[in-house]
């Protein structure tokens, strides 16, 4: 049986993106691998221990991450049910626990620097984008010429992560960057941002992310923007505004409330106007 075929089947029947389905198959790919050169064994031959002992050795020697390693194990989960068609014993491999960090955003002010100063007009227009309406890195280079509705200043979002259609916020000073992108770049009437080697196809998101690490460098700035820096930014930025969480979801396009409930942490405190009570006190401390 060709098991790294019959994988790839049965999980693209979740209706999952090629991209999405690329990913998990490198880790069945692994997995298949090492049963061949380290433990000369058939898949359904693998007993739990062996399972177990296959997790040690991914942790060892790839040094992967605890979220990693949880989807390494759901794969693992899906091929034993859908491909060996076994039953799956989550007491037998239990998930990992993992800390959780906050990501870095920028403040308002960076972001604007940042943008401002970008001197090539297509990364300038894209990260606009990014920052200006919250959209994923995904989403932006996927941008067709009619999503931009400059009549109603919203974008469509057609197919977002959560396989659902939205609109987002198309900000004036976002538009007037695009606008000038679109006349010096032989004004693009399919893709937004076609691909240069290929019209017909949509640019890679890795343009976007050479572009912003080459900024960075050219600044003097460490490297820790990343394209979902400036969405983190854009949710931080309107909740420290005023906007309510329901309605940064909806421009977000979470599928839980849950997810937004990220920008209460990442937004300053001064901005909110939240004193600690200790400031409020009326005289001052005496220890």
């Amino acid at each position: 049986m060709d098991y790294l075929k019959v994988y790839r089947e049965m999980i693209s029947l979740r209706g999952l993106t090629a991209h999405t389905v690329k990913s998990y198959s490198t880790y069945i790919r692994s997995y298949l691998d090492y049963l061949q050169a380290i433990l000369f064994k058939q898949p359904e031959d693998v007993s739990w221990e062996e399972l177990r002992e296959y997790i040690r050795w991914l942790q060892k020697n790839r040094s992967l991450s605890d979220r990693t390693i949880n989807t390494c194990i759901s794969q693992l989960r899906f091929f034993t049910m859908y491909v060996l068609h076994k039953p799956w014993d989550p007491t037998q491999l239990p998930m990992r626990k993992f800390d959780s960090y906050l990501p870095f955003v920028p403040t308002q002010e960076e972001a604007e620097f940042f943008i401002s100063t970008l001197p090539d007009l297509k990364p300038k227009a894209m990260v606009s984008l990014l920052y200006s309406a919250g959209l994923r890195v995904g989403e932006v280079c996927n941008l067709r010429y009619c999503d931009i509705e400059r009549k109603n200043m919203r974008i469509h979002v057609a197919h977002s992560k959560n396989r659902s259609d939205r609109y987002a916020i198309l900000s004036r000073n976002a538009l007037d960057i695009l606008t000038e992108y679109w006349f010096a770049y032989n004004r693009p009437t399919g893709w937004l941002f076609p691909k240069q080697t290929d019209p017909s196809r949509p640019i890679d998101t890795f343009y976007i992310c050479r572009h912003m690490r080459a900024h960075e460098d050219s600044l003097g700035w460490e490297h820790r923007l990343t394209c979902h820096s400036f969405r983190h930014a854009f949710g931080t930025h309107l909740y420290e505004n005023g906007a309510d969480l329901l309605t940064i979801k909806n421009l977000m396009g979470h599928r839980s409330l849950n997810s937004t409930l990220l920008y209460i942490h990442l937004a300053s405190y001064p901005s909110r106007n939240v004193i600690s009570p200790f400031d409020r006190t009326g005289g001052d401390f005496h220890g």
